[in-house]
């Protein structure tokens, strides 16, 4: 287990080192500094000079890769790269375009996230894997043919469409919920339950239908129709041993979501002008601050990367047979 967890440790580094040369690559095949300069001090006609201070106070004004210039390690230290990306290995993810610091960004707006997303991932996780339970036990009947064209029905349906008739009948219409914003503490309910509510019934179509998928597949295996042979009943069968052998292909797809946990939704944040990091995310794309923008694509990187060594991990504790070594 140890040595498993260790061998997939050391190739988070390649992977995040390939991350960060695409994403620097990507942005700036996009925007040089004198185009992020001129964005910034927001005048067409902004003279050289200006360009010039504003990249040197921001430390753009430095070689991309390589500095000829510089001697010994600096010719590799002493570059844009090195100073926007190489550091983010040890979450140093330094200032924004604006002067103010990532992290404090971010460790002020994951909380909003979580508040958000925690409520959603787990509310969600009982109703889709419910709905699908209840599918499969009546499965060939109308409560399962109903329930997939249900399914299908909401998988058709964009997100955008159910915030906002949720904002226009629980917010305007009957003035329910407040129709955005977000106050800290126990006034933030008032705030996050149409969120919750929107984003778990949006993910019923798919998940549910994904769900009841894993379980028909399960229930056509031996061991089923052995237990049914004993005579157990079906609810025994469906909840002693389908769910339980289900289990895995259920915790690929929950443990992977977790990196949406933190990083919150862009949409969602977004429409309910929730303070997150995806809305701290849209609004560095936006203003194209490249600081922000590679600071939430590594952390994203790490956190995907984390939930992956998690699922695996999270193998053994349902599956004995699953042997890391």
């Amino acid at each position: 287990m140890i040595a498993y967890i260790v061998r997939r440790i050391l190739y988070v580094v390649p992977i995040l080192i390939l991350v960060n040369l695409l994403t620097f690559w990507l942005f700036f095949a996009v925007n040089t500094p004198d185009d992020m300069a001129r964005l910034q001090l927001g005048v067409r006609r902004v003279t050289q000079e200006a360009v010039d201070k504003w990249k040197a106070e921001h430390g753009y004004d430095k070689p991309m890769l390589y500095n000829g210039a510089a001697q010994g390690f600096g010719r590799v230290t002493d570059t844009i790269f090195y100073e926007k990306s190489v550091r983010l290995f040890v979450f140093d993810f330094g200032n924004a375009d604006d002067g103010r610091s990532i992290r404090n960004a971010i460790l002020t707006r994951m909380w909003p996230s979580l508040a958000v997303q925690l409520p959603v991932f787990l509310v969600g996780l009982a109703v889709y894997i419910s709905f699908a339970l209840l599918m499969a036990f009546f499965r060939a009947t109308y409560v399962d043919f109903w329930g997939v064209i249900l399914c299908v029905a909401m998988m058709s349906i964009s997100t955008l469409f159910y915030i906002i008739g949720g904002q226009y009948v629980f917010s305007k219409v009957w003035n329910l919920v407040p129709i955005s914003g977000y106050s800290p503490g126990l006034d933030a309910f008032k705030f996050l339950a149409l969120p919750v509510a929107i984003g778990t019934f949006a993910g019923i179509g798919s998940g549910a239908r994904w769900y009841r998928t894993i379980f028909l597949e399960e229930m056509g295996k031996d061991y089923v129709r052995t237990a049914r042979a004993k005579g157990l009943s079906e609810a025994t069968v469906m909840f002693r041993h389908v769910l339980h052998n289900g289990m895995i292909p259920i915790l690929t797809g929950a443990v992977v979501v977790i990196p949406t946990l933190f990083m919150g939704a862009l949409i969602m944040e977004s429409f309910f002008g929730i303070p997150g990091l995806g809305s701290y995310t849209i609004d560095a794309i936006q203003a194209q601050d490249f600081s922000i923008v590679r600071s939430m694509v590594f952390l994203g990187s790490v956190l995907y990367i984390l939930g992956l060594l998690l699922t695996d991990i999270s193998y053994t504790l349902v599956d004995p047979r699953v042997r890391l070594e």
